[in-house]
């Protein structure tokens, strides 16, 4: 589970082996051995010996900004795996490979939003026609994706045009079956101009932590990307892979608004735009856990949503190190260090 603090001013403390959380008048434990990571979204304070316990117990503790943004975490100082990884990364760039992989990450993408329109619209009667338009011209993106050829450097700007492409046909179909009340224009960060954008936002920056803890895990370094440029201080890998899973956070949000579950209280005003409340960071956190909790066959196993992240980080640290290989998940153990995966699996259970 994630435990999340977001009460200003609570208190978080090593209790045993537990970590004893405060907040007002009012206290409670939870067992180390049950949470996979701690979400603090607000001002509050943590002790050395809770940090301490967290390190111990491979639980990394995750700051997001106002946005949803992770601007700092804790975790152990070991190395996921070899550094044989890292290097393959390096080398990878310059290879057929890296454009292979870059492809293969964002057809997932394309794909993922095809099967969420189609299944938005068999409820749909009355947007069936106008849906099917959306889904063929992310399909035409697909299929001009799926022909390039050649290096990283050299199809960098047609890959990521064909994505935003596709991207503008996605949302603007999302936007088209949101209650009229919330229908958006297109894409905005940090501020959101508009409601759709901010529970996106920020359900997107819960998405990161993971995605950048599960290269973390792999011995993948999340700082060297295929497709997004490098910058200094920029997890280029992280925004590489976080696209196969952005999946997870837009059903959520979209059946927030379809299922009449958004409320005018989990939204405050910006000077440009519309951020989250406490209520609505809390509403949003707690539906995108159990969405992320749910079990689904994935690569021939039935496992939480979340941990398919996991999963494919480390899918794809194998491919780097063994080339040509397609494995399974028994390789795990190849990659990281024994403790630490029983530690996991363990919490998994």
């Amino acid at each position: 589970m994630q435990l999340v603090i977001n009460t200003y001013g609570a208190y978080l403390r090593k209790s045993g082996n537990c970590f004893l959380v405060r907040r007002d008048e009012k206290s409670f434990e939870i067992a180390a051995g049950k949470v996979d990571s701690i979400l603090i979204t607000t001002a509050a304070y943590i002790t050395t010996d809770a940090i301490k316990l967290a390190v111990d117990n491979n639980i990394d503790i995750v700051f997001l900004d106002a946005h949803g943004d992770p601007y700092g975490r804790v975790w152990h100082p070991k190395l996921g795996s070899t550094t044989l990884i890292r290097r393959r990364q390096l080398e990878i760039y310059e290879s057929l490979e890296g454009l292979d992989l870059i492809k293969e990450w964002g057809l997932k993408k394309l794909d993922n939003q095809i099967e969420l329109l189609s299944r938005l619209k068999k409820a749909r009667a009355e947007m069936r026609d106008v849906l099917d338009g959306y889904i063929q011209e992310i399909e035409k993106s697909r299929e001009q994706m799926k022909r390039l050829r050649g290096t990283v450097d050299a199809r960098r700007q047609e890959v990521l045009g064909l994505e935003g492409k596709a991207s503008r046909a996605y949302f603007e179909a999302i936007s088209a079956i949101m209650p009229e009340r919330y229908r958006f224009s297109g894409r905005s960060r940090n501020p959101a101009r508009d409601e759709f954008n901010a529970l996106l936002n920020y359900g997107y920056g819960v998405l990161y932590s993971l995605v950048e803890k599960g290269c973390i895990i792999a011995g993948l370094d999340p700082y060297v990307g295929l497709l997004h440029t490098d910058s200094y201080n920029k997890m280029s890998l992280v925004y590489d892979i976080i696209e196969m899973f952005r999946i997870y956070i837009d059903e959520t949000v979209v059946h927030l608004f379809t299922r009449r579950m958004v409320k005018d209280e989990f939204f405050e005003p910006l000077e440009q735009g519309v951020g989250l409340g406490k209520d609505g960071k809390a509403a949003l956190i707690e539906v995108v856990n159990k969405s992320l909790d749910e079990t689904v066959h994935y690569r021939g196993r039935n496992v939480k949503t979340r941990n398919t992240i996991q999963m494919e980080c480390h899918r794809i640290a194998n491919g780097l190190i063994r080339p040509g290989q397609e494995t399974d998940m028994e390789g795990w153990d190849v990659l990281v260090d024994e403790d630490d995966l029983k530690a996991d699996e363990e919490r998994s259970c």
